[in-house]
């Protein structure tokens, strides 16, 4: 791995402002060609519970600085990302495998959450109410919550952090991650960054390891610290918002997605073909949000399938630092076995493969970008979240029944929809059961716009104005015997 700055390849566990020695140590590999990159600490329960301790230490002093000085530090951090995106880009590419320009997007996007809530920090605003008598007052304050825990996933290993550390601390929150064992190199390079950019010792905390369990029974259950936030599975998140329950802990969770593309016969064709190929094929598909099935109207079934055909034939797919990859590797070897087993299941049920449908060889972890026709929706495929580059079409008949089928999921996440009649558009808009919903936009997502499912994709909203709500108390005082 060739870097400008070899400083931002850190391998250590980062706490209390200084990076830990470890006898204990696990390689992280390329998915690309499963080459080893490096090692890194693999640190546990121990770790986490220092990181834990130098955090309550720093809350208080991080707590009192003004909200000038949090949007300075902040800014400042966001500059030094912005500064060294080509390395930290190829950090991410060589851990994770997406394609190169996709990881240079993911930095800047993760880097406008930094300077997002840098702004927010000048906007904490408290409320005066109207009193029940003349001698008393009423007012309203809003206070950091506390230290934060923090679990990442591997499929955006730096804005999934930025997303998250940012609103903390521009609330005053101090902050402990545990990021994805399969991509920790990507927050200890953003670490290393944020001690460049003064955040103090102690205010952002990253652990690493293995032991996922481990470390997020004590980020769930640890009595110091005041929120948890997760991104990862809807199964591992209940597990975690059940050991948060011990403490009574507040949470977010950004869980599973089983996101509805629908093309309605009104819809401008050429445009949902292309924000069906941006929505599904995006970071080869591994993504919460992207198009998991895609429902196409019967009158224009056949045509839509033909377009969007063409247009995956031309998706150039290998290492992602190679020029002009689009469709990188899946991230291991149990990730394509879990695409490729819902893909034969589903020809096992009668669905018929319109390109690609299998892993490019034996060895590697690249599986090839799919679409699958004559899908049903009581198809495991349909069911289930397919977290790779395959793409099942649905047909429906009407706008009731594409509603009804987009709704038949215990998920939540996003939607998106392609439709020109104005009536249709805000029908659909409303009735769809999803915390986001794209129309005629297949890419949603923006630190502007609060991110977060219901159902079973999640609770809370990242992201926008309300993100930072989530690491706020809000403290009610009521003053009497004013004469």
């Amino acid at each position: 791995m060739k870097l400008k700055n070899t400083q931002l390849l850190k391998t250590q566990s980062f706490i209390n402002g200084a990076w830990l020695e470890s006898t204990k140590t696990y390689a992280v590999f390329n998915p690309a060609d499963n080459s080893e990159i490096c090692k890194v600490n693999d640190d546990g329960a121990a770790q986490v519970e220092l990181a834990v301790t130098a955090a309550r230490a720093a809350q208080t002093k991080w707590s009192r600085i003004t909200a000038l000085e949090k949007h300075d530090i902040l800014i400042d951090w966001y500059q030094l990302i912005m500064k060294h995106q080509d390395d930290l880009a190829t950090i991410m590419t060589y851990e994770q495998g997406k394609p190169l320009a996709e990881s240079k997007a993911e930095i800047a996007y993760g880097a406008k959450f930094i300077q997002w809530y840098a702004e927010e920090a000048k906007r904490v605003n408290g409320e005066i109410l109207p009193a029940p008598s003349n001698d008393r007052r009423i007012s309203v304050i809003k206070q950091p919550i506390g230290v934060v825990g923090m679990i990442t996933p591997w499929n955006f290993p730096s804005s999934m952090l930025t997303r998250k550390a940012g609103p903390a601390l521009a609330a005053g929150c101090t902050v402990v991650a545990r990021p994805a064992s399969e991509t920790p190199l990507s927050a200890l390079a953003l670490a290393e960054l944020a001690q460049q950019a003064g955040i103090p010792d102690g205010v952002l905390n990253i652990v690493v390891g293995k032991n996922s369990s481990e470390m997020g029974r004590v980020l769930t259950q640890h009595p110091d610290i005041a929120k948890f936030s997760f991104t990862g599975s809807t199964n591992v998140g209940k597990k975690l918002l059940e050991q948060c329950a011990s403490t009574v802990k507040k949470v977010s969770l950004e869980l599973g997605g089983n996101a509805p593309f629908i093309v309605f016969d009104d819809a401008k064709l050429d445009k949902a073909v292309e924000g069906a190929l941006a929505s599904k094929f995006r970071n080869t598909g591994q993504t919460c949000v992207c198009a998991n099935r895609i429902l196409v109207q019967s009158t224009i079934y056949d045509k839509f399938c033909e377009q969007l055909t063409e247009k995956v034939k031309l998706l150039k797919m290998g290492n992602g630092m190679e020029p002009d990859i689009e469709i990188g590797p899946m991230i291991n070897r149990k990730a394509l076995s879990d695409v490729n087993n819902l893909v034969k299941e589903a020809t096992q049920a009668g669905a018929e493969i319109l390109i690609g449908g299998s892993p490019l060889d034996r060895e590697s972890n690249f599986f090839q970008p799919t679409l699958i026709k004559n899908v049903s929706q009581s198809m495991s495929i349909a069911q289930n979240e397919i977290f790779g580059p395959v793409a099942p079409i649905i047909s429906f008949d009407t706008e009731d029944e594409a509603i009804a089928l987009a709704n038949d999921t215990r998920y939540g996440l996003a939607a998106y929809f392609y439709a020109r009649d104005i009536g249709r558009c805000y029908r659909v808009m409303e009735q769809l059961e999803y915390g986001m919903v794209g129309i005629n936009a297949g890419v949603i997502s923006n630190p502007m716009a609060p991110f977060g499912g219901v159902k079973e994709s999640g609770i809370g909203r990242e992201g926008s104005h309300y993100g930072i709500e989530e690491y706020l108390e809000v403290k009610y005082a009521c003053f009497g015997d004013i004469e």
